[in-house]
């Protein structure tokens, strides 16, 4: 089963579960605080009880939900104590995924800033990951491929497996692909045979396994830009091909399909557009 939504507002967390249902959504994507402050207010015993009965009411359960952590963190920062800047409050997010009862967190995984190599930087991103999941329980670190702009990491499938690999536990790391990302770093992904030449490729290096969600979006940019700039369905570079392999692929069944379009107004026909391709 296809569950499809978007990134919705969740001024109170317990609303985000509101605004998806608005929106005809069966998955949603949420900040558990203010992604651009590095510390927020605890989650109140209140807002924690009301998220959970309302994900009950609409009929979310944790894997059709996606929480992302805050633009901020850097948990490849080569300087020691932006490091453990980014380590504490990464940590925070994923104690807060813990309270919500979720199952899974979404992160950028880390940018080397020109200062040490991609080597220590992805090495660095994994040892965050390890600190973090030996102090919490039941919550899987998904990481995000990302478009490669600036100095970011994790723009191709082998760096998010090398991340991976110095994980000690495997049970609790996944990935979410976003097609507007894989698409600027060079992954043509826009016609079924570069599609299916592309997540050939991704099952041969990481697995399906590994697959814990996925942001479905349009590119501003062409291929190969590494430029990270998310469009409407269809009216950006990639077009509509892509989204209809996805829709008709059981291998993305199952796990968030969530929605980062620019302009939310359309995003509930855009879970109609997308639900309408399925055959």
């Amino acid at each position: 089963m296809k569950y499809l939504g978007a990134h919705v507002s969740a001024a109170g967390v317990e609303n985000a579960p509101l605004n998806a249902n608005k929106i005809g959504a069966t998955a949603f994507a949420l900040f558990t605080k203010n992604q651009r402050q590095w510390v927020a207010n605890p989650l109140t015993a209140e807002s924690i009880a009301a998220f959970k009965i309302n994900c009950e009411k609409f009929g979310f359960q944790p894997h059709q939900i996606l929480p992302h952590d805050s633009y901020l963190i850097n948990l490849g920062h080569p300087e020691k104590s932006a490091l453990q800047k980014s380590r504490e409050a990464f940590l925070d997010e994923i104690q807060r995924c813990e309270q919500l009862g979720l199952d899974r967190l979404n992160f950028h995984p880390g940018s080397h800033l020109n200062q040490i190599s991609e080597e220590q930087c992805l090495a660095t991103i994994s040892e965050s990951i390890n600190l973090t999941l030996k102090q919490t329980k039941g919550v899987t670190a998904v990481i995000e491929n990302t478009a490669g702009q600036g100095t970011n990491l994790g723009f191709s499938f082998y760096q998010l497996k090398k991340i991976i690999d110095h994980v000690d536990d495997k049970s609790r790391v996944g990935v979410c692909i976003d097609t507007c990302h894989a698409y600027s770093a060079g992954y043509d992904i826009k016609t079924k045979a570069g599609f299916e030449k592309v997540f050939q490729e991704f099952e041969e290096v990481l697995g399906f396994g590994y697959l814990k969600g996925m942001h479905i979006n349009d590119s501003k940019k062409e291929l190969g830009s590494r430029v990270d700039r998310h469009d409407s369905l269809g009216k950006g570079t990639l077009g509509f091909e892509v989204f209809e392999c996805i829709m008709n692929d059981s291998r993305f069944d199952g796990i968030p399909l969530i929605l980062e379009t620019p302009n939310e107004e359309i995003w509930a026909d855009e879970i109609q557009l997308l639900k309408q391709m399925q055959k």
